[in-house]
């Protein structure tokens, strides 16, 4: 896309759209992640007996926690062996198969262990499972890799991880009435706390996730993601993170991989193909609210993208949704 060195889109107009953002809440992750609705579906006690291999294959995300001796990480269709021990985390967000091993005889996973959580008996992690009841997750969760490695440091766990392991320890040794919503929320709360310690870590990929924990950029990002039908330019987000313009520009494409203007675009034909696929509404009434004064001008962006116009990629899209459906 070519945008003017003042304003990032085709003549964008002012319109009411609702995307789940207050202007002034400040806080894009929380908004996100109630967006994609996170939800905690198990936890496992994992202690087995060496030589073991244990597929985990579940179709949301997978966090397994080390807490005893050390094992390794085999994702299906990859040859690089990952080792973990004592003290680190591991979060897969996307459900890939993945085998944990110390040795090479497959066994089925394990069920929780009746007994206590961090005793010294070998290997021993906790596996919890995530879903994303939004089919949205993957598109707003794409900026992060296959697999999220923290690593403990001196043996020691992360100290907000040795609260949550202990409130699980209790879940599952001692379950009583609402065990399986404390288990649930502790598994969301462990997802937001790796993101965070991620995204802040130098060697992070650049993304949405990394600028929006940025105390500066996240400030332009979240007002992008309130308001994104408005007539933004560099200078207006340079002022949202009190930044002069080149600096701004600078550390924002920095810490997301993209310029802003390939940001804003890329958040408004995301909510463009949503009310194609989820609403009837006309093309040109669409493009209003996602900031075009025209169809025509959106028609040209979006076709760039998708490799087609708006009514074709809709009417493609729906016939592909009928024939899944029929077979």
């Amino acid at each position: 896309m070519t945008e003017s060195p003042r304003n990032f889109a085709d003549r964008p107009v002012q319109s009411q759209l609702a995307v789940g953002l207050t202007a002034d809440s400040g806080d894009l992750l929380s908004e996100l992640l109630r967006t994609v609705r996170l939800r905690g579906v198990q936890i496992l006690d994992c202690l087995p007996t060496p030589p073991f291999s244990i597929a985990f294959d579940h179709p949301g995300g997978a966090l397994h926690i080390i807490q005893n001796g050390s094992v390794e990480l085999d994702i299906f269709g990859e040859g690089a062996q990952r080792r973990f021990q004592r003290g680190d985390v591991v979060l897969l967000p996307f459900g890939k198969g993945h085998t944990i091993r110390s040795g090479p005889a497959p066994l089925p996973c394990p069920s929780p262990s009746p007994d206590g959580i961090g005793e010294d008996q070998g290997a021993r992690w906790l596996s919890g499972t995530f879903a994303f009841d939004d089919p949205r997750a993957a598109r707003l969760l794409a900026c992060l890799p296959s697999v999220i490695e923290l690593r403990g440091i001196g043996g020691q766990s992360l100290v907000w991880l040795d609260v949550s392991c202990q409130m699980l320890a209790h879940e599952i040794n001692s379950p009583s009435q609402g065990s399986l919503v404390m288990i649930s929320r502790i598994l969301d709360l462990l997802f937001i706390q790796i993101l965070r310690a991620w995204a802040t870590r130098s060697d992070t990929t650049p993304g949405w996730l990394t600028g929006a924990i940025d105390p500066v950029i996240g400030k332009a990002i979240t007002a992008i993601h309130a308001d994104p039908q408005r007539r933004w330019t560099v200078e207006r987000l340079a002022r949202e993170s009190s930044l002069s313009r080149s600096a701004f520009a600078e550390r924002f494409t920095q810490l997301v991989g993209q310029p802003p203007a390939t940001y804003l675009t890329e958040i408004r034909l995301a909510l463009a193909t949503d009310l194609l696929l989820g609403t009837s509404e006309p093309i040109r009434a669409i493009a209003a609210r996602v900031g075009y004064e025209s169809d025509a001008a959106f028609s040209r962006v979006f076709q760039r993208r998708h490799g087609l116009p708006p009514s074709g990629w809709r009417r493609e899209q729906r016939e592909a949704r009928i024939r899944v459906t029929v077979d």
